[in-house]
């Protein structure tokens, strides 16, 4: 499709990192908004977004360097170029900025709550780049919608388009969730919920994954993740919270 934005000499911008960039800022820039809905400051959330995005990066390109120290130390520009985010490096961030919430003395289950239609709205942006760059392919299509394949006649479900608009439409039913009477952490648990439901259903139009599952081939791997985030979902609405009592 598009992978590249503009490409002038050696100044090249690809598309993907440009809306990458665009979804963040928006996030944080909602998160003013939903920080005000959950009763909590909204600087300080901001602040918190910012460590966390900042964590994300210095933590996945550390483990990058750790892993590949002889590359590193060969060509340490274009190791540092190659994208880093791993499980890993998403679970590190994870713990680094539920300690950072502590330490700042946020509400942990209201940041999330603040914090899901904020990661829906970044995760559209995310979709968007990947159509854009065509790097989530569908299966086969006969629909009017369906995409060409380049210098093919193929035309393919354009899975990245279903993902964008599920995010944006997630987006509006967790913002509509914060206005309503509730228990803190309601609105992460249905992010969590409705975003694993989307990923396991949008799988079966996407082109199987062929790498080797440790878990088997009964599921793709980002439908195993899929049953991760919703089970995690469950077992937050299980346990006893607190309601909220200044509902917007």
């Amino acid at each position: 499709m598009y992978p590249n934005l503009l490409h002038f000499g050696f100044l090249t911008i690809p598309t993907f990192g440009l809306l990458a960039a665009v979804g963040l800022m928006a996030a944080l820039a909602l998160s003013l908004k939903t920080a005000a809905m959950v009763g909590l400051n909204p600087d300080r959330v901001w602040n918190a977004g910012i460590f966390m995005i900042v964590a994300a990066f210095v933590l996945s390109r550390l483990l990058l360097v750790l892993t590949n120290l002889s590359s590193f130390i060969t060509y340490p520009i274009l190791l540092l170029m190659v994208p880093s985010l791993t499980p890993l490096g998403l679970l590190l961030t994870t713990i680094a900025t539920v300690v950072y919430l502590r330490l700042r003395g946020l509400n942990l289950l209201l940041t999330l709550d603040a914090w899901a239609p904020c990661a829906a709205l970044a995760w559209a942006f995310l979709a968007l780049g990947h159509f854009a760059e065509s790097s989530d392919p569908g299966l086969p299509s006969g629909l009017p919608w369906a995409v060409h394949v380049t210098a093919s006649s193929l035309r393919l479900h354009p899975v990245a388009l279903y993902v964008a608009l599920a995010a944006v439409g997630i987006v509006f039913v967790l913002l509509r969730c914060l206005r309503i009477e509730r228990h803190e952490g309601d609105t992460f648990v249905l992010g969590l919920l409705l975003s694993g439901l989307v990923q396991f259903l949008l799988t079966f139009f996407r082109q199987p994954d062929i790498a080797e599952n440790t878990f088997g081939n009964l599921l793709d791997p980002i439908q195993w993740v899929a049953l991760g985030m919703m089970v995690v979902a469950m077992l937050v609405w299980l346990q006893p919270r607190k309601q909220v009592v200044h509902a917007v």
